[in-house]
């Protein structure tokens, strides 16, 4: 019976390509089932497996196996006669988790212009790098608000909403690393306490989601939901901030669900599967 691929999905990290009865479809797209019928654990199979798996005919299985060894896609075991993900797979999945590192602002542009005009409030993507966290991209709201800072400047790590949800969701050692040495106070309401803060981080493990309200400028409020790769690690945070009467801090609010949103859809093109608050 003629079969057709239909549509691919993506879920808990592995890649699903639906075949369905009825309609022909081309080397190329049988080519792709067959080399994600290995996943998620790529444990051998063998022609006749393969092809009772995917529907597809044993010839044509054959033949398509013999072409994905030849460059490296699969690879045979002499032994057991049956096939294995081979290294140009490897090659792939290098390049796309070094793409996920290098086009993280690319990616979460149009999220963050989004949010930007839902809100008309200035929208930050920050992003953690070495000792800090930095203000990576910036979208300014049109409400004639200037915010203080500009692409490229390092945020305190204790006052930020941006760096706090990075924190909370980091190991310990990076915590440690990040919070060395003195808080410094910007404002009465900045937080110097790390007894305090380290109750702020359980707070925000709940929610996902961390709040600056006039801890680094007054007047100024920010809120902040992280970014995960697809290790599940923090990599930085969307950051929504105005004045601090127009940040609205109920987590149920419009506003935080839709930050919240904005930071889980960069992270599932990042491929992350971690699921929070």
């Amino acid at each position: 019976m003629p079969v057709a691929i239909m549509t691919v999905s993506y879920s808990n990290s592995v890649f699903y390509i639906m075949i369905h009865p009825d309609k022909k479809i081309n080397s190329i797209e049988k080519a792709l089932a067959i080399l994600t019928s290995f996943t998620p654990y790529n444990q051998e199979m063998g022609n006749l497996e393969i092809s009772q798996k995917l529907g597809l005919h044993k010839a044509t299985v054959s033949r398509i196996l013999q072409d994905l060894v030849k460059h490296g896609f699969l690879l045979r075991n002499s032994q057991t006669k049956k096939f294995l993900l081979g290294p140009s797979v490897m090659d792939l999945a290098r390049a796309a988790k070094q793409s996920f590192k290098t086009n993280l602002v690319h990616i979460a542009i149009p999220f963050i212009d989004n949010l930007r005009n839902r809100f008309e409030e200035t929208v930050i993507l920050e992003v953690l790098s070495g000792q800090s966290t930095y203000m990576a991209y910036i979208a300014e709201g049109s409400r004639l608000v200037r915010l203080a800072g500009n692409v490229g400047d390092r945020v305190p790590s204790h006052a930020s909403a941006g760096a706090k949800a990075v924190l909370a969701f980091s190991s310990k050692e990076i915590r440690e690393l990040l919070l060395s040495g003195d808080f410094h106070g910007f404002t009465k309401k900045t937080i110097t306490s790390r007894d305090i803060l380290s109750r702020q981080f359980q707070e925000i493990q709940k929610s996902a989601v961390a709040f600056d309200l006039e801890e680094i400028d007054e007047g100024t409020g920010a809120a902040g939901s992280p970014v995960f790769n697809h290790e599940g690690s923090p990599v930085g945070a969307v950051v929504i901030a105005g004045p601090v009467q127009r940040i609205n801090v109920e987590l149920d609010s419009p506003m935080i669900l839709a930050l919240k949103e904005t930071a889980e859809e960069i992270s599932s093109r990042l491929r992350c599967t971690k699921e929070l608050s």
